[in-house]
């Protein structure tokens, strides 16, 4: 009697044990970036979360391709007129020189406010504002995902939960006073000569005209999102509250070396899956037919083919459908493609980490884009990189000093220098070999992506909002984090010894010069 007592009691212990641990916890993603692969790796992130049984609900305004039963998704969509400005917006800018990184950027902090207008926007909604204004709602985590969108981090508050930024870049000087992540200029990105040290810090000046610009907006923003309550801090004070950042990059293997806060966490190729998904029976049978092998040509989700100048398609088809190796081209228009050739599968959709996970695929063709050359490094495929806007071209240049690749200009792209990028990759091996040996090093790390998410993720829930983590410097002024109080000290001290010492030997030689005429007086 005894004994069965005591096994009924530790079976009921197990149960609530398992019960207590099954629950999962209510989890907030705001998601509402206007560009579909920053979502991709964003819906990555709270899909793991759902796949390890919490409850999470996310807001967007793009209907997303990763999903999962446990997601509960509040679709704030474009209208036909939006998607047609957002459309147009993205033509206007591939269509520039966007060689320059920083002057890019400061172009398209002000080509960009329909983006910025339309993710405010989606937080007005009705059924977004319900997330705060019904009390039967609880959350135990938000995840913000970030487009240069800090005033959304007021939702947080609003929910009261502690929030983890999910940024799809690595630490930067946009994203690293959230945390107080150090500045290193001096070698971040890379820089050791003293040219490239006075090449980084001027750049650095520059980023700090497109950060000011980028403050304004969202200041903006964050008033016209939650001014109408008044409990609400300065967007200054709000951005404090920061919890932790997931970066998707791996500086371990990509680089740069660099300190990082407890608070950075690096979730690189989170959208990469473990197996891949059976392919399309028809790129399936097109890749698998693929004897010379096999590209993929993608610019990525917001280029479409009707944002390209008519003659660089041209150009492109010239040189692609005259080679032996089948090509898989992302086209939206499949009314209207490029062209026809034997050797070519037009498809408006793409499976592209899938595809790129084929034996067969031995070039891909892309924007250099982070999310895509991540993809490419993951599964070991030397690229040709046709950069449009943004950080695209640093990309694509610090993938060429790598090795794994070339990148033309897609502005200026011209058949021959395609067809001569296209055929020294295919002959020369090194690009092949060594982009797979750093695949193998990317993969080389103690916990996946996935595993990185859910494990801090129940970390910052654990302990509401893991304050401890918090660097000092996030509540430090530029005046405080930099010494400079304490040098101007310094110098004052200085000076004042200086005086003083001035002072001292002015009257010294006062007295022996007075001593020494009164003597030759005497």
């Amino acid at each position: 009697m005894v004994h069965s007592s005591c096994r009924l009691l530790l079976l009921a212990i197990a149960i609530a044990t398992f019960v207590g641990d099954s629950r999962g916890a209510n989890i907030l993603g705001l998601f509402p970036s206007l560009s579909p692969s920053h979502l991709i790796i964003q819906m990555s992130a709270a899909k793991a979360l759902a796949e390890k049984g919490h409850n999470v609900t996310v807001v967007t305004v793009l209907k997303p391709v990763v999903t999962h039963k446990n997601i509960n998704l509040i679709l704030v969509p474009l209208t036909k007129e939006e998607a047609q400005q957002m459309s147009d917006t993205i033509g206007v800018m591939s269509k520039s020189d966007n060689s320059n990184m920083i002057l890019s950027l400061i172009r398209m902090s002000g080509q960009m406010d329909f983006m910025f207008n339309k993710m405010a926007e989606a937080l007005k909604d009705d059924r977004v504002r319900d997330l705060y204004l019904n009390r039967d709602n609880k959350f135990d985590l938000v995840l913000s995902g970030y487009f240069m969108n800090d005033f959304q981090l007021g939702f947080a508050r609003k929910v009261n939960a502690p929030v983890i930024v999910v940024a799809t870049m690595p630490p930067n000087q946009l994203l690293n006073p959230l945390i107080g992540n150090p500045m290193e200029v001096a070698y971040v990105p890379t820089a050791m000569t003293f040219w490239q040290r006075l090449t980084g810090y001027t750049k650095s000046l520059f980023f700090g005209v497109f950060t000011f610009l980028t403050d304004k907006r969202n200041r903006n923003l964050y008033k016209d999102v939650f001014g109408d309550d008044p409990t609400m801090p300065e967007l200054s004070e709000m951005i404090k509250n920061t919890s932790m950042i997931f970066f998707a990059s791996h500086a371990a293997s990509e680089g740069p070396i660099r300190p990082n806060v407890p608070a950075a966490i690096e979730i690189g190729g989170i959208q990469i899956k473990d197996t891949p998904d059976p392919l399309p029976q028809n790129m399936a049978y097109f890749l698998g037919n693929a004897t010379d092998g096999a590209i993929l040509l993608s610019l990525g989700s917001n280029v479409q083919g009707t944002h390209l100048k008519p003659e660089t398609v041209v150009k492109m088809f010239n040189v692609l459908s005259k080679l032996k190796q089948r090509v898989i081209w992302k086209w939206e228009d499949l009314e209207k493609t490029p062209g026809k050739s034997d050797n070519i599968l037009y498809s408006k959709w793409l499976p592209q980490d899938d595809i790129l996970a084929h034996p067969n695929i031995k070039l891909f063709i892309n924007h250099a884009g982070k999310g895509g050359i991540t993809e490419a490094q993951y599964h070991g495929k030397p690229m040709l990189s046709l950069p449009v806007f943004g950080d695209q071209p640093g990309n694509a240049d610090g993938m060429v000093q790598k090795g794994f690749g070339l990148t033309l200009s897609l502005l200026t792209l011209e058949e021959q220098p395609f067809r001569e990028a296209i055929l020294e990759i295919f002959s020369n091996p090194e690009y092949s070999q060594k982009v797979a040996s750093f695949s193998s090093l990317y993969r080389d790390r103690p916990m996946t992506a996935r595993e990185s998410v859910v494990y801090w993720s129940d970390y910052v829930i654990r302990y509401h909002g893991a304050a401890h983590l918090q660097s000092p410097l996030v509540h430090m002024n530029c005046i405080a984090a930099n010494n400079i109080d304490v040098y101007l000290l310094f110098a004052v001290i200085l000076a004042i010894i200086v005086l003083l010492l001035k002072a001292l030997v002015k009257l010294i030689f006062r007295k022996l010069f007075s001593k020494s005429k009164k003597e030759k007086k005497h």
